[in-house]
């Protein structure tokens, strides 16, 4: 059969019938997918391929916005020759007004096949061995994967984390881009809850594929599922970034730090506060992975209420003013355990006594306090808990595992989390406990949940909205509601977060790089959120550059050995931090054709300039 093709708004686009792959010809350049790519879905009963269909139909496709082709996918055949009339539709059409192309997967019928996967749209070709050549990929803060990157990266070696999952830290936008001389284009997935991706590098290049994948919802399609594409002349990834934030201004995601401080004026008071992270109780069960015997310091440990009361005292006498303390393990089950039912506070370090001692000193000094709590990590032997309400697989399981401190543990459906958020924070209140901010701990760099517990179905994105609502109850309380990371979903209700890091951050020291470090969130959402940056002298350098060229906040120690040097170090952050946190950081640029010099330009004019070769920083 012949060529498919269609032009419009600008946009080349064509598509074999024979061989089912597409390619558009934009602004000058031919983006066609890699011709190993086979469209495919995977389910419980095997791989079938789209050209595995009984009947392929192909057709035109034009409506008053734009032209496009139509696929139609009826019928398969199981390996013990039975056949099920499972169905599906491909558009791939191209929007006039914008040259946007878009890929569409519609289902029809999914009966006699239970969905594990699909694999459409397909990766494009993009090999070559020059740096110029480079994907863009939202791992965590962001980095840049040059097709001549010296290490691999792919699903069995340097993997993304969470298997590439979108809505998680594999990905905290959900998009990808990338670039060549001539060109680029970014893939936006604009039903994320459900999609992933997968990266291809093999060491040294010549070539990166990252190619699409659709999860299942409860074993089926169930809904449309899309991408845009969108095609750009000479750029780089800062238009990539630019084109994005007027994505989610579009869709009312980008909501800033100064509409934000409208709302409640905390936020203010947050800007350029040093951020204390402390604990209380710790208690490692024998039965979690990080069990060590050889180490029952580490195992239990125990400070008081008045010990952290008495930190935040000789803070004020050394002259900060501006101060947020993080307080871990302050339940009675210690850090990490029987979640969601934490409370009392922690009797052996003083009790409700002795936290409110702590919360109303953090007033007197012009503080700010906010607690550590769960609400995903559902202990077996919490007293409240309930299998009934724990996530449920489809095949009838819950989750089990032990890897945290607290031990044997399940997840709890996230239909059950704004539930007993109130009810503990409620708790808090009646107790005189007088919280400005707080942390709800993984909710935004985990992956969303199902559960099919017929009393309590969920789907992934449900449970997005289920996490954005705790979020919602904080704030209408007028506490600034943080988490762990960031994560797109979460934008409109998330003041700030316990890091938004780059990935090599979180890895060993000598674990290979999977690119180079690029504040891509950033150059999107800088003005939307409050990011802390470690202030630690690493083997890798000192990440303090990274806390100015992010224009973000910073940790301190409150027990550092040179609590003097760790103040001036802070000071010097904070200061920049009050200037630009309602900024756009407007560019960001690698000077001197390397990756050892950054730059970052922001919306009033700041510059900051960091040498990670001499350790040094300009801010003009």
């Amino acid at each position: 059969m012949n060529q498919l093709e269609v032009s419009c708004g600008g946009i080349r686009l064509s598509f074999s019938p024979d061989t089912l792959l597409a390619q558009v010809e934009a602004h000058g350049v031919c983006w066609r997918w890699a011709d190993t790519y086979r469209p495919r879905i995977e389910t419980n009963e095997g791989i079938f391929f789209f050209s595995d269909a009984r009947s392929a139909e192909h057709h035109s496709w034009k409506t008053g916005l734009g032209q496009g082709i139509r696929s139609t996918y009826r019928g398969f055949s199981k390996a013990d020759g039975s056949r099920t009339e499972f169905a599906f539709e491909t558009v791939i059409w191209v929007e006039e007004t914008t040259g946007s192309v878009f890929f569409e997967l519609l289902p029809l019928e999914e009966d006699g096949l239970t969905l594990k996967a699909a694999y459409w749209p397909g990766p494009m070709e993009f090999q070559s061995d020059s740096q110029d050549w480079y994907s863009v990929l939202n791992v965590l803060q962001g980095l840049i994967l040059p097709n001549n990157w010296e290490n691999p990266v792919s699903a069995e070696t340097n993997k993304i984390n969470f298997n590439g999952q979108f809505c998680s830290t594999a990905a905290y936008m959900p998009w990808w881009g990338q670039i060549q001389p001539a060109g680029g284009y970014m893939a936006i997935n604009a039903t994320p809850w459900d999609g992933a991706y997968a990266i291809d590098h093999p060491a040294k290049g010549p070539y990166t594929l990252v190619t699409p994948r659709w999860l299942e919802s409860m074993g089926r399609l169930s809904y449309r599922r899309i991408y845009e594409y969108r095609f750009f002349p000479k750029c780089d990834y800062n238009d990539l970034c630019k084109s994005y934030r007027q994505y989610v201004k579009e869709k009312g995601l980008l909501i800033t730090l100064k509409e934000k401080a409208a709302r409640c004026s905390r936020v203010d008071k947050l800007i350029g506060s040093a951020i204390v992270h402390k604990g209380i109780k710790v208690h490692c069960s024998p039965s979690s992975r990080y069990y060590d015997a050889s180490r029952p310091d580490l195992m239990d440990s125990l400070v008081p209420f008045r010990t952290r009361t008495e930190q935040m005292r000789r803070l004020k006498e050394a002259g900060l003013e501006k101060v947020y303390l993080h307080l871990d393990g302050w339940g009675d089950p210690g850090y990490d355990n029987k979640h969601p039912d934490y409370l009392p506070a922690c009797e052996a370090a003083g009790g409700w006594e002795g936290m409110k001692e702590l919360s109303d000193a953090m007033e007197e000094c012009g503080y700010m306090f906010g607690v550590h709590d769960q609400y995903r990590d559902y202990y077996f032997d919490a007293p409240t808990f309930d299998e009934n309400f724990a996530c449920r697989n489809p095949d009838g399981s819950i989750p089990d595992h032990a890897i945290w401190a607290g031990g044997r543990q399940s997840l709890l459906c996230a239909s059950q989390a704004p539930f007993y958020v109130k009810r503990n924070f409620e708790e808090l209140f009646r107790h005189g406990i007088h919280l400005e901010a707080t942390y709800l701990d993984v909710f935004t760099c985990n992956e969303g949940d199902e559960c099919v517990h017929p009393w309590h179905r969920m789907t992934r994105k449900e449970c997005f909205e289920y996490r954005k609502s705790c979020f919602d109850y904080l704030l209408s309380r007028d506490i600034l509601p943080s988490s762990e990371e960031v994560v797109d979903w979460a934008m409109g209700s998330l003041v700030f977060a316990h890091y938004g890091p780059y990935d090599y951050m979180l890895c060993k020291p000598d674990a290979p790089r999977k690119g180079v470090p690029t504040p891509l969130f950033n150059l999107v959402y800088h003005d939307c959120v409050i990011l802390p940056w470690m202030m630690d002298k690493a083997e890798s350098g000192d990440y303090m550059l990274y806390a100015l060229l992010n224009g973000g906040a910073a940790y301190l120690d409150c027990e550092a050995e040179d609590l003097d040097e760790e103040i001036r170090r802070y000071r010097t952050v904070a200061e920049l931090q009050e200037k630009v946190a309602k900024c756009e950081m407007v560019k960001h640029e690698f000077l001197e054709g390397g990756f050892r010099k950054e730059r970052a330009v922001y919306s009033d004019g700041t510059v900051v300039t960091i040498d990670h070769d001499a350790q040094s920083w300009t801010i003009e």
